[in-house]
């Protein structure tokens, strides 16, 4: 069996070249059903949530920190449900690769460009809340990254 030596500045590792995209396919399989059981499955994060009763009285760091709990579930919601789809899109695309592309069922191959018009989607709207944060949190500092009066140069120093 042929070994090949993965580069990258570090210790010296073997890796099988001559598995099949089959038998790669049948991992990412079984990796997927595993996930699905799981808690860190798509359906399960989404029931995981904890109602605003649960942070205490009606004071404003209970309501952060609820804000905050919803932030981190949604998101790690989305990061389930995007390693689902990816390890899912991976197997697709090992079969068609085994296969040459050819004989792949038309509903299969919409599958795979639905997953990743989806990832494609999602990646741009994290983008999009992404900068919106760090709009909002430069007006709520004054203007300026950092807070008032820090203008990223350390001064005095």
């Amino acid at each position: 069996m042929a070994r090949a030596p993965m580069g990258g500045g570090g210790p010296a590792k073997n890796i099988k070249v001559d598995e099949t995209l089959l038998g790669f396919k049948k991992r990412v399989d079984g990796i997927l059903q595993n996930l699905e059981s799981s808690a860190a499955s798509k359906t399960h994060m989404a029931d995981q949530t904890v109602s605003r009763a649960a942070f205490g009285g009606a004071f404003n760091e209970a309501d952060d920190l609820y804000g905050q709990y919803n932030q981190v579930h949604q998101l790690l919601t989305d990061l389930s449900r995007t390693l689902n789809d990816q390890i899912e899109a991976t197997g697709i695309a090992a079969l068609a690769a085994d296969n040459d592309f050819e004989g792949i069922d038309q509903d299969v191959l919409h599958r795979f460009w639905q997953i990743q018009t989806g990832a494609q989607n999602r990646y741009q709207e994290q983008q999009w809340e992404q900068q919106q944060r760090r709009q909002e949190e430069t007006e709520r500092l004054g203007g300026k990254p950092g807070g008032p009066g820090n203008d990223g140069e350390t001064e005095g120093f």
